[in-house]
């Protein structure tokens, strides 16, 4: 035995938009045993699976599209005004989960682009809330993942700009400075998810206290590999899993302290296997 002493961050674990989903998602299966949804509910493969035992049925736009008669799931990232349209035209009963964060940012996009303002998006392009808040604009807002993407001598002399909502705060001021620094006059509207944005922070002081860091997180969730990435900066000794199966033996030496944190898509249960796991070694 290494006698490890092992403690979970108090902090991670799911954001509040995907307990929502997940309980509303539970809540049908328990009545009735069988529901589907558009996408995965969480990007956390574990997660997943312990819903599709339950009878959740994970559903592409394309298999929407055949869909009839059947309740459908709308996860925590949105969805574009064509998927609801869909859901009429097929009489499906949506279950939306939506993220109440995401509707807002939904909302205030559609009025910007009611007022035809040049709306820019800072955010993963593909990413689901991305797909959500581009139909809002018949897909007429410019996306960008890094300002270098954009030629700033091309942009119009004033833009609205908004942000995926689990994008970095700082980065997100950082991108409003050098475009006004160009003479771009830049409408910011900050709708980016605090109990998510905080995890940089929260996460850097948690990762100092320990000899090593294990970081559990889905292989498919975008928030889980930034917020490993902040870890490995603070500590170096920091691992990657998304299964309890992948810890190793030979990353501790006896009586060393290790802390076990996660994504906004982890699930606390999944960061308590990892922790008995450790405390066996």
């Amino acid at each position: 035995m290494l006698n490890l002493s092992v403690t979970i961050d108090k902090h991670s674990g799911f954001c509040f938009g995907v307990v929502y989903a997940i309980e509303m998602a539970e809540e049908i299966l328990n009545q009735e045993g069988k529901l589907y949804c558009l996408g995965d509910i969480v990007h956390n493969d574990e997660e997943v699976k312990r819903l599709q035992a339950k009878g959740l049925k994970i559903i592409n736009h394309d298999m929407l599209k055949s869909l009839r008669n059947e309740k459908v799931l709308i996860r925590a990232h949105g969805e574009p005004p064509s998927t609801y349209q869909i859901a009429l035209e097929n009489n499906l009963e949506l279950i939306d989960a939506s993220c109440p964060v995401v509707l807002k940012l939904q909302n205030r996009i559609k009025n910007s682009y009611d007022k035809n303002e040049k709306i820019y998006i800072y955010g993963k392009h593909g990413h689901a809330e991305i797909v959500g808040l581009l139909g809002q604009t018949h897909n007429e807002a410019i996306v960008f993942q890094d300002i270098s993407e954009l030629e700033i001598e091309k942009l119009p002399p004033k833009i609205t700009l908004y942000s995926q909502t689990t994008k970095s705060t700082d980065k997100f001021y950082e991108i409003k400075a050098l475009l006004e620094k160009q003479g771009i006059e830049v409408e910011a509207n900050d709708t980016i998810c605090r109990q998510v944005s905080n995890r940089d922070i929260e996460l850097r002081d948690f990762a100092k206290l320990f000899d090593k860091i294990i970081f559990v997180a889905g292989t498919k969730s975008s928030n889980g590999k930034v917020l490993y990435e902040v870890c490995k900066q603070t500590n170096a000794n920091t691992h990657f899993v998304s299964h309890p199966n992948e810890v190793k033996k030979e990353w501790f030496n006896e009586g060393e302290k290790v802390g076990i944190c996660g994504a906004t898509s982890t699930p606390m249960w999944l960061m308590e296997e990892v922790k008995a796991i450790i405390e066996k070694l």
